[in-house]
């Protein structure tokens, strides 16, 4: 390893895992498997850590990947040069791969560049034939493929290579010759000694090259040693078969994994295991692997088992069914009294019988910290070919009986006949060195793992990552996953997306439209806005019937891969409900309709919007018991954000009002072209739109440095305005305007659109200044309702002090209405919810009044609403 690689990759195991120098060897540092002070690593060479805890723990971690930049930018760091044309691939088989000096002749360096890639990089080039080579990249190559999608590729092919193979030049093939998948591994076989080939492909028979060995009288005996993956072992199955057809003696080797990590064999030559005092022991375990992968028979692979371990009961899995296997002792020392042959006594010996007609596989360990809750995420493997996971809680495992009934419900067929030792014994083979994988409860943004989680796909600093085989996401050094199977999101391919949406919805809805789609875009950054801000506002949405609120909502929602969904009514909600709803998402809104509020005939409780003052700061709307017999509470924060569509304005206290960016919708603007746009939008299949979710996570520094920098500045020109004096209205609007100038740049909507938005948004912030000072459209026509049934104030007061105190007993007023043939503005359940918000006659309480009116009522005590005197 070259000095500064090695010296930069020391710090940083120091400072990481803590680790002391001592000599030669770096020691004492934390594994971050088992936490104990065991982690260890040659300091002149630290290719690998390891964990001391061989059988406790036996934790194993390549420094390459643990940290790639360190072995990276090798293109800038080591360009080829005339003198050395070489340069940059000698550095990457030296400084990545390991290799010694030795094999440089072995390869040349090449260059790729690719029109859709992110870079070009250099190669390192193997000659397989003429016009025929196999390119490793230095440095890997992110391409957009002509269906959209972003795949890394790390080599390259020129020329077919079917039925061929590369091995090192001059390679004199001895009595074994390794088969294997890469050259690389190839090149790191014969650095350890061995005769080695590479297939270039798993699914590639080198008959050509075999067939020149024949010719010149070689016939080594063959070590099929390709991948240990499901398309490796695949292809060694129908290449070994194909081979001893053709007369050659044939063996398998693979590499065993690490837990449920695969490993090649420059992974091998890397951690030191091929060196010359460990290459013995690492062959074998390797050859061993190979014999359990070619056994006939489940007794077969027990024998295996038993003659490398000195087991004499275990499990094992063969043909995806589980068995029991087990030496008779007695029958063992019998069939060797008579004579026989120690491998024929143990043959006659051995007893093997099926405990489960499927195979179970425990692949991790995954807990929500928060609830205390776990669970064993697993495989099962039926013999048809189905494969199905689930998980299993701690006392499903706990003894055969509800193992048997927890498996016979997930997969269908499945039976569980072994007792609980039995099951003890194969749960306990996997939950030694199990993978623990970190779980959130929501769909969208994890701000702890600084991480998007959707149901197929995680972004990590504007990185894409794919869902693994066992469901759940790596990235780096991260495993997690989404505990929240409830949301399902379509996300499009970037070939499918629509770039003209925008076009569509300004032609459609006009400037709110656009300022409602920035809403969307600010949901989906709003965790990290709050982190800064301290807030990030609430979006309402009402207007009246067909002004086109639900289909823009709607459309809204395709962009972040929702379908057919606009909200849901807090008032048709349980408290359990509403908890969950507000908790289920982070980064994404949390939709509110509510259009039914104000219905006469509604007897159903309202919605208090003052509950939600807190989400507007991320702070938890809910709260619960946790069910563990102790008095801890669970109270999830707010991590998404809040939109509301309804017919009429939300009524409720100042607090909220001033929280709320309000959009009013009418009908007076529709027209033919609106319609026609509405209608496309409509129609688009949410394949169209919901790239655009991908779009903006991977966009999350640029949105966020332009709503730092440039909110302070629309604050300040809002605060400017004389009309608008409320702090948080300047504040909530400048964020809005910061996101919609995001919004035009992303999607690069035209400047008078944009000016028209940002015009808009002034023009909202000054209304909401308005809507604040102004009382709710039932309490003004309560007033002009009160004031045209006792124009002097004289007939309804039941104050003493009239000029300071307006004291209405509202049965009073109601039976004066209904004489006069007054209709009530609302029903008497929505009067008193309102009147306690009036604003023109401050409301000061229920209270007991000894009337002063004169009449029934005089020196009477009468229960009153209570309000300020409006000043004449």
């Amino acid at each position: 390893m070259r000095d500064d690689i090695a010296a930069d990759v020391r710090q940083r195991l120091i400072h990481d895992y803590k680790m002391r120098p001592r000599g030669e060897w770096l020691q004492r540092g934390t594994c971050p498997q088992c936490g104990e002070k065991e982690l260890y690593a040659n300091g002149t060479e630290p290719w690998a850590i390891r964990c001391g805890r061989l059988n406790k723990c036996g934790f194993e971690a390549s420094t390459k990947d643990l940290y790639p930049d360190a072995f990276g930018r090798l293109n800038e760091r080591y360009p080829a040069t005339s003198e050395r044309p070489n340069e940059t691939a000698h550095a990457y088989m030296g400084f990545v791969r390991g290799l010694p000096d030795t094999c440089k002749g072995w390869y040349r360096q090449g260059r790729f560049w690719h029109p859709a890639g992110d870079r070009a990089t250099a190669t390192v080039l193997f000659e397989i034939a003429p016009d025929v080579w196999m390119e490793r990249f230095v440095e890997p190559v992110r391409v957009r493929e002509d269906d959209g999608d972003v795949t890394v590729r790390k080599q390259h092919f020129h020329g077919a290579h079917k039925g061929l193979a590369w091995a090192p030049p001059k390679q004199r093939v001895g009595d074994e010759l390794w088969i294997v998948e890469g050259c690389i591994d190839a090149a790191s076989l014969a650095c350890a000694g061995l005769s080695a080939a590479a297939t270039l492909s798993a699914g590639n028979y080198p008959g050509d090259y075999l067939k020149r060995l024949a010719d010149a009288g070689q016939r080594p005996v063959l070590v099929w040693a390709l991948d240990n993956d499901p398309a490796g072992k695949g292809a060694m199955r129908r290449h070994i078969a194909r081979a001893e057809k053709d007369g050659w003696t044939c063996r398998a080797a693979l590499v065993p994994r690490d837990g449920r990590t695969k490993r090649d064999w420059n992974d091998l030559w890397l951690a030191g295991a091929l060196a010359e005092d460990k290459r013995t022991d690492t062959l074998d375990r390797c050859r061993f692997h190979g014999d359990l992968f070619r056994a006939r028979t489940a007794k077969e692979k027990g024998l295996l088992i038993y003659r490398r371990k000195s087991a004499t009961a275990f499990g094992l899995d063969f043909d995806c069914r589980t068995w029991w296997w087990k030496l008779d002792q007695e029958r063992l020392n019998k069939a060797t009294m008579e004579g026989l042959s120690r491998e024929d006594a143990e043959d006659m010996a051995a007893e093997c019988h099926e405990i489960c007609n499927c195979a179970v596989s425990f692949l991790y360990f995954q807990q929500s910290k928060l609830t205390d809750e776990s669970w064993y995420y697993t495989r099962v493997d039926l013999p048809d070919g189905r494969t199905l996971k689930n998980t299993f809680r701690g006392p499903d495992i706990s003894s055969a009986s509800e193992f048997k009934k927890r498996l016979i419900s997930i997969a269908p067929g499945a039976l569980y006949s072994g007792s609980s030792p039995q099951l003890n014994w194969i749960v306990g083979r996997y939950l030694r060195r199990i993978r623990v994988v970190e779980t959130v409860e929501f769909i969208g943004y994890s701000r702890e793992h600084e991480t998007y989680v959707f149901p197929d796909v995680a972004v990590h600093h504007g990185r894409v990552h794919r869902m693994n085989d066992e469901d759940f996401f790596e990235v780096g050094r991260l495993s997690i996953k989404s505990l929240n199977g409830s949301l399902a999101l379509h996300i499009g391919k970037a070939t499918e997306y629509r770039a003209d949406w925008p076009d569509l919805v300004y032609r459609a809805y006009g400037a709110q439209g656009l300022i409602a789609a920035a809403f969307f875009l600010g949901s989906l950054v709003a965790e990290q806005i709050r982190t800064v801000h301290k807030s990030f506002p609430f979006l309402e949405i009402v207007g009246e019937a067909g002004a086109g609120k639900s289909s823009l909502i709607e459309c809204l929602w395709k962009l972040v891969g929702r379908v057919d969904y606009e909200g849901f009514d807090p008032n048709k909600a349980t408290s359990a409900a509403l908890a969950r709803n507000f908790s289920q998402v982070s980064n994404l809104p949390i939709s509110l309709i509510e259009s039914d509020r104000d219905s006469p005939d509604s007897k159903q409780r309202q919605f208090d919007w003052d509950q939600m003052k807190t989400a507007y700061n991320g702070r938890a709307v809910r709260s619960r018991g946790v069910k563990n017999g102790g008095n801890e509470t669970y109270e999830p924060p707010f991590r998404a954000s809040v939109l509301i569509s309804q017919n009429a304005p939300v009524n409720a206290s100042e607090a909220i009002l001033t929280r709320i960016v309000h959009l009013l919708f009418d009908c007076s603007g529709h027209s033919a072209e609106g319609k026609e746009a509405a209608d496309e939008l409509s129609a688009l299949p949410v394949e169209h739109l919901s790239h655009w979710l991908i779009l903006v996570c991977q966009a999350e520094d640029r949105i966020l440095e332009t709503v730092r920098v440039r909110t302070p500045l629309h604050e300040r020109a809002l605060l400017a305005d004389p009309a608008i004096r409320s702090h948080r209205i300047a504040k909530n609007h400048g964020q809005m305007m910061a996101l919609a100038e995001v919004l035009c740049d992303l999607c690069k909507v035209p400047g008078p659109r944009r000016e028209d938005v940002l015009e808009t948004l002034r023009t909202a912030a000054t209304r909401r200044q308005d809507a604040i000072a102004s009382d709710h459209a039932v309490v003004e026509e309560w007033w002009e309702l009160v004031e045209f049934l006792d124009p002097d104030g004289d007939k309804l007061n039941h104050s003493r002090k009239p000029e300071q105190l307006l004291a209405l007993n509202l049965n009073q007023v109601i039976q004066m209405a209904q004489q006069r043939q007054q209709v009530l503005p609302a029903t008497s359940a929505d009067l008193k919810r309102h009147l306690k918000t009036s604003k023109s006659r401050k409301f000061l309480g229920i209270k007991t009044v000894n009337s002063g009116q004169h009449g029934d009522f005089y020196n009477r005590a009468v229960k009153c609403w209570c309000f300020e005197q409006r000043p004449s």
